[in-house]
């Protein structure tokens, strides 16, 4: 049986220790702001992000990697004899996986195996931990590819905006929702479906309505959810954390993951976003 190497990219937003006790290799995204490029979690954490957003003014670009990226981030592994499998975030938000795939054809192997994750941050993470999993277990790279991709599907991504100032600079709430948003204290309900962002649900008042709204879903369909892995992911939204972790951690779940979001993810959403992703059973 051939080695397998289990791939990502930045916006998986996957903690380094797990990276590295999985023998998961990630490749950067990129933020820019104006001329200064940085490579997502290597040149600049989320810290930094918000901070140089608060002195410049301005959000910042973010960037696909190259083909001439994954070029280089694939063909060690190739050489060495593996099989890469590389879960990426979704094609409808990102050019990242059309990179990935224009490097496959430049390198001429039928050895690198991509997945388009349909989904962003932990939505991503979910099925890149279970790749690892079912590697660990033995499974061959066909078997993996097939399980994961009837994964995809099943991934629920929710995430509550805390505040509308990086939707207005982001260009995507005009001044006038930004205003009244922040009037009436809306707290917004992302929900990533067929690989598309659209808003859910609106709560009015304090953020934990918002977490209410995601807790109660998740306990509606606790039966029906894997109890593998649970992703908290947030940006700098540690209170927040605290308060769904305490609602859900008798749930059942084997690993509940503190997840950061990085650079990437939180140049579009915020600072004090957070959501629960995890996968739903088929059966």
């Amino acid at each position: 049986m051939n080695k397998i190497i289990i791939t990502t990219d930045s916006t998986a937003d996957l903690p380094k220790e797990i990276l590295d006790s999985m023998q998961i290799k990630t490749i950067p995204l990129y933020v820019r702001f104006n001329e200064d490029v940085y490579k997502d979690g290597v040149d600049l954490t989320t810290e930094m992000l918000y901070k140089k957003v608060d002195d410049l003014g301005y959000l910042p670009q973010t960037q696909a990697a190259s083909p001439g990226d994954f070029v280089e981030f694939f063909e060690p592994f190739i050489k060495d004899g593996y099989d890469v499998i590389y879960i990426g975030i979704g094609s409808t938000i990102s050019g990242t996986l059309k990179s990935a795939m224009i490097a496959k054809d430049m390198l001429e192997t039928d050895k690198i195996h991509i997945i388009d994750s349909l989904n962003l941050s932990s939505g991503i993470g979910l099925l890149v931990l279970h790749a690892a999993k079912l590697r660990d277990e033995g499974l061959d790279v066909k078997q993996i590819v097939e399980k994961i991709t009837s994964y995809v599907p099943m991934v629920r991504s929710q995430f509550a905006i805390k505040t509308m100032d990086y939707l207005h600079k982001g260009g995507r709430a005009t001044g006038l929702q930004a205003f009244m948003g922040s009037i009436l204290k809306l707290k917004i309900i992302i929900k990533v479906e067929d690989g598309k962002l659209g808003v859910y649900k609106k709560t009015v008042g304090k953020m934990s309505k918002a977490l209410d709204v995601m807790i109660d879903d998740l306990k509606a369909m606790i039966d029906r959810v894997d109890k593998e892995f649970l992703f908290i992911t947030h940006s700098l939204a540690d209170s927040s954390y605290e308060y769904i972790y305490e609602q859900i951690k008798d749930l059942g779940f084997k690993h509940i993951i503190n997840g950061h979001a990085g650079c990437v993810i939180s140049s579009h959403c915020g600072e004090g976003t957070i959501g629960i992703l995890y996968i739903e059973n088929k059966n």
